[in-house]
């Protein structure tokens, strides 16, 4: 399988990925259609909160109220190999950066999507193939250095098996210094299976997400 070149996939499977990663880790009640949709841009998901809110109270939803650049409802931009997307939800905007490794047929192979930093730390997850052994979990590394604490999965959904990451601030700056960011794990026989993610633009976009999220 990884003997085919990886690639960047546009942005509506980046935004069913994200979707399903969201309804997974904090419950969100959605759809990836409707994700695919409003992130892209080409869809506002307000309308019908808006004809609610006039009619209740003649209400009028002002640009300020989204929180994000000239009013809009979705933002996505791209920095080098990570994707920003921000979408504005009745809870709040939410924004994260994301990158998704594909073969060249299109078959998704692993994504990784991280929120904005959490204190010190930077909270994401990556969704990776069905055939690894699970009980082995995978350990991250940056270029050649040393391998981080070993990591469980937390569950298998349709798109693939999760595991939850959660970087310290020294983790982080190694990060946005280093290349790649290596995934090392054990196909179900046995063998290593090992993955790599770009990390030109990581720094970038980190900072992006984070001016967003304020």
């Amino acid at each position: 399988m990884m003997g085919h070149r990886l690639s960047l996939l546009g942005l509506p499977a980046f935004a069913a990925l994200a979707t399903a990663i969201w309804l997974a880790s904090a419950g969100a009640v959605s759809t990836p259609g409707q994700a695919a949709s409003n992130a892209d841009g080409r869809k506002d998901p307000a309308p019908q909160r808006l004809k609610l809110a006039q009619a209740q109270g003649g209400n009028r939803i002002s640009a300020a109220d989204t929180g994000l650049p000239g009013g809009a409802s979705s933002l996505n931009e791209t920095y080098r190999d990570w994707r920003v997307v921000c979408v504005q939800q009745e809870a709040g905007k939410r924004c994260a950066f994301s990158q998704i490794l594909a073969r060249q047929d299109g078959q998704r192979i692993l994504a990784i999507e991280l929120n904005a930093p959490d204190g010190d730390t930077l909270p994401g997850r990556l969704v990776l193939p069905f055939g690894l052994s699970l009980d082995a979990g995978i350990t991250l590394q940056v270029d050649e250095g040393a391998p981080m604490q070993p990591l469980r999965f937390r569950t298998c959904m349709p798109g693939g098996c999760i595991v939850d990451v959660r970087f310290d601030a020294p983790a982080r700056d190694t990060l946005r210094a280093g290349t790649a960011l290596k995934v090392n794990a054990l196909a179900d026989g046995g063998t290593a299976a090992p993955f790599s993610i770009s990390l030109q633009g990581f720094g970038t976009a980190l900072e992006r997400v984070e001016a967003l999220s304020r």
